[in-house]
C-alpha cells in the first residue's frame, strides 16, 4: 500500500547539482547576506550598472565582477548581442529587459561584454566561411539570431589570420556593433546625450581571466588592472 504522505526524493524532481549548490549557499553565503537578501525583497532592486553578455556558462558577470545580490542586471543571450531598434509585433526579449533596466530601472551604465572562445561567433565564421553551408531552416533560430553580426563580419574583412584569431577579431568587433545598435534606440540615445547614461565595451578572456575595455575613440580594447592580473599569476599554486 502507498504511503500518501510520502515525498519523491529531491535529487529525482531538481538536479543534484543545484541542490548540492542550494544547501552550500543557505549554510554559506545566504547566512552572512541574509539582511541583504531581505532589504532587496522590501525595496526592490536598485542596480546602476545593466551588462549585456553570453549566456555561455563559463563568463558568469556576477563572478568576473565579483558582485553581490542586486548590483548588476544581466542580460544573457547567445553571443551577448543587441539588435537594433524594431519596434514591430515580433517578440523581443532582449529590447524589453533593455526598456526595462534604462526606462524601469534607471541604470547609469550599460556594458557589452564579449568573450573568447564565443560558440555563436565561431559558428557563424565557419557558416561564413564554407560555400556549402545549407541556407537558414525556419527553426534555426541560432543561426537568424546571429546574422545581427553581419555588419562587423563586413567591417572586419575577409579572414587574412588563423581561424582563431579571426574569430576573437570578430567578437570584439561583435561588442562595439552591438553599441552601435543600443544607440538606435531612442531612450538610449536621449539618455546617453543628456549624460544619464554611458556605454561601454569590454572583452574577457576565459583561459586567463583578462579583462579588456573599449576605448571608443580609437576603437581599440585596452587591459584594465595589470598589476592585479600579474599578482593572479604570480602567487604560488598549492
Amino acid at each position: 500500500m502507498e504511503n500518501p504522505d510520502a515525498q519523491t526524493p529531491d535529487h529525482e524532481i531538481f538536479p543534484s547539482k543545484l541542490l548540492s549548490g542550494y544547501r552550500a549557499f543557505l549554510s554559506g553565503r545566504f547566512v552572512s547576506e541574509q539582511q541583504r537578501f531581505r532589504e532587496l525583497a522590501e525595496a526592490g532592486q536598485k542596480p546602476s550598472v545593466m551588462l549585456i553578455g553570453c549566456c555561455d556558462s563559463r563568463v558568469s558577470p556576477e563572478v568576473i565582477f565579483d558582485a553581490s545580490p542586486g548590483e548588476i542586471f544581466v542580460v544573457r543571450n547567445v553571443a551577448n548581442l543587441m539588435p537594433p531598434y524594431a519596434p514591430n509585433d515580433d517578440l523581443h526579449g532582449t529590447s524589453a529587459a533593455l526598456e526595462f533596466g534604462v526606462m524601469g530601472l534607471r541604470v547609469e551604465h550599460i556594458v557589452v561584454m564579449g568573450h573568447a572562445q564565443c560558440g555563436g561567433i565561431r559558428a557563424y565564421a565557419q557558416n561564413d566561411a564554407d560555400p556549402y553551408s545549407r541556407p537558414l531552416s525556419p527553426g534555426d533560430f541560432i543561426g537568424k539570431w546571429m546574422t545581427l553580426i553581419e555588419p562587423a563580419a563586413k567591417r572586419v574583412g575577409a579572414m587574412a589570420e588563423p581561424f582563431d584569431d579571426y574569430v576573437e577579431r570578430l567578437s570584439r568587433e561583435a561588442v562595439i556593433q552591438s553599441l552601435a545598435n543600443l544607440r538606435t534606440f531612442p531612450c538610449v540615445r536621449i539618455l546617453e546625450q543628456k549624460g544619464r547614461l554611458k556605454l561601454h565595451g569590454a572583452f574577457f578572456g576565459v583561459a586567463d581571466g583578462r579583462l579588456l575595455v573599449l576605448d571608443e575613440a580609437t576603437g581599440q580594447f585596452s587591459k584594465v588592472a595589470s598589476d592585479e592580473h600579474a599578482a593572479a599569476f604570480s602567487e604560488p599554486r598549492f
